[in-house]
């Protein structure tokens, strides 16, 4: 919000402005307050962001959207949506039950859809995010079942890759809405996690996956490609691997044409 007059030509300015950012900026005053208009526009975000935190996990969906990849469906600790939002804790640990039903092995890595703060995130981009990664692993890559994961959060993968063996692992997570987005995506990357050792220092995190006005997915896979490959070369992940796709980017766009 701001104090600038927003008649005529100021008018023009910030509409022009606002179509480069999501950000509530020039919205003007109407008296004391905000016109109307915008004040209606945010307590729609406001609603939208209350539903994607509350909307529950359809994991039918999103298996009906990966035609062909096996999927096992998990739970976490936390029984029920209350106690998720409640006990983060219990978001982290993986039901007793469901850890007998994954299937273990040689993997080299293991995708993980996990509901997270939006269940529409995950709806809308997940199984896109995994179709796209999935196909610019090589041969050489022993992919898992994907995993879709209950009330669950990042560090759920964790003891997920390690019941099932899985050598790495990559959380596709709903980010906690904004005022300006309700359905982003994160995905985090670990090599070699450790249940109750592994911390957000070992992990990678792409944000806001949510096109057209986020990551574009096929952006997104490429850098988790080279994010995977990469870690695997190291042995490790998180704050010493860097997305060096971007450079890559750029020094291509100097080569002569």
């Amino acid at each position: 919000m701001t104090n600038l007059p927003v008649h005529g030509g100021d008018l023009a300015l910030w509409s022009a402005l606002r179509r480069h950012t999501q950000a509530r900026i020039g919205l003007g005053r109407a008296g004391a307050a905000l016109p109307t208009r915008h004040r209606l526009e945010l307590q729609a975000a406001h609603a939208a962001a209350r539903d994607a935190v509350h909307s529950p996990f359809a994991p039918d969906t999103v298996a009906a959207a990966l035609p062909g990849t096996p999927t096992v469906r998990v739970r976490s600790a936390a029984p029920d949506r209350l106690t998720y939002l409640q006990r983060p804790d219990l978001g982290r640990r993986l039901h007793p039950t469901d850890r007998a039903h994954l299937p273990a092995g040689e993997w080299d890595v293991v995708f993980v859809i996990a509901d997270g703060l939006s269940s529409r995130a995950v709806h809308e981009h997940a199984a896109a995010v995994v179709h796209a990664t999935a196909a610019r692993l090589d041969d050489t890559w022993r992919l898992a079942p994907v995993v879709l994961a209950e009330q669950a959060r990042v560090a759920l993968g964790d003891d997920i890759a390690h019941a099932m063996g899985a050598a790495a692992v990559v959380v596709l997570v709903g980010e906690r809405p904004g005022m300006s987005a309700a359905d982003s995506l994160g995905a985090y990357l670990t090599h070699a996690p450790q249940p109750g050792i592994t911390t957000d220092a070992h992990r990678n995190c792409l944000s806001n996956i949510r096109p057209p006005l986020g990551l574009p997915y096929e952006t997104a896979a490429t850098k988790l490609t080279a994010l995977l490959t990469r870690a695997r070369e190291l042995g490790h992940s998180g704050v010493d691997l860097k997305d060096e796709t971007a450079l890559t980017e750029s020094a291509a766009d100097q080569l002569p044409r």
